[in-house]
């Protein structure tokens, strides 16, 4: 595939100010992992310059190869069980009132990592009783006892992220599908929590291919959803197929609104968490 420029409203500078220093530090001290970092974030510095981040638990090394997916693979280590207190007390030392907790995918283990999940959330409740949660979970391979862990303890939004359209699901996604990803939204929203989801643009897909995909997601129950640029970490990565204009992303905003999403956030630089506390507002 023939490369693609980048455009002038992806380029952005980062800029690193005392918050930025005291997150970095926090997160360094506490030995975590963010995907701000992992996933080569573009609005790390931003983020981190606001005294947030998006914690990354179960390690950071996954147990799938996702071809968009700048996260290690390989065999990952054993779960630190420490890391559900070091977050939860990170949290609190950022004094944040909104927190996002992804994962890694844990398939070598008995659970998937459910469990692990479970403890964070509590910690985190525990040491942060007024801080809203959001998570950001992994399939469970469709797993619904396992996915009922999370739900159970009714953090305040749920995500589960569909990536992308159907018909590139199979070429960019290494394990999950299309169906069992919304099988996955399906559940959250039925088990009562506030289900979201986001995907990339850029990757091929066609507008008329996104709307279907919003409807699909409606269907299953979802009521957030997220979309931003792909953007590719490594030359050993998924291409950009192309680099989706401003006026583009203003129209899946505004479609996705129009069918019936209570909350959209569409934008070259939106990420799932981007600014997940700004307009976090509670949808049940």
């Amino acid at each position: 595939m023939e490369h693609v420029k980048k455009p002038d409203w992806l380029k952005i500078s980062i800029k690193a100010n005392e918050r930025y220093a005291q997150t970095k530090q926090i997160v360094d001290t506490h030995r975590l992992h963010t995907i701000c970092s992992s996933g080569r974030c573009p609005n790390l510095g931003e983020c981190w310059g606001k005294g947030t981040a998006t914690f990354m638990i179960g390690g950071n090394i996954c147990t799938r190869s996702c071809k968009f997916c700048n996260t290690p693979t390989g065999k990952p280590f054993p779960l630190d069980p420490e890391e559900p207190f070091h977050v939860a007390e990170s949290i609190q030392l950022m004094k944040l009132s909104h927190a996002v907790i992804t994962s890694v995918d844990r398939d070598d283990l008995p659970d998937l990592g459910a469990n692990h999940w479970a403890e964070t959330i509590k910690m985190i409740r525990l040491l942060n009783p007024e801080t809203t949660i959001e998570v950001l979970i992994p399939d469970f391979q469709g797993d619904e006892s396992l996915i009922q862990r999370v739900t159970a303890l009714r953090p305040d939004i749920v995500a589960h992220n569909m990536e992308t359209v159907r018909r590139l699901t199979p070429i960019v996604r290494s394990v999950a599908s299309y169906e069992r990803s919304l099988q996955v939204i399906r559940f959250i929203s039925q088990n009562g929590c506030t289900a979201k989801s986001g995907i990339m643009a850029g990757l091929g897909e066609q507008p008329h291919e996104v709307e279907e995909l919003m409807d699909d997601l409606l269907e299953a129950g979802c009521k957030i959803i997220t979309i931003g640029q792909y953007l590719q970490p490594t030359h050993r990565h998924y291409p950009v197929a192309e680099y989706v204009t401003p006026q583009q992303f203003n129209a899946y905003k505004e479609t996705a609104l129009a069918k019936g999403f209570m909350q959209a956030e569409s934008a070259p630089l939106v990420r799932s968490s981007y600014h997940a506390g700004d307009y976090f507002k509670p949808c049940r």
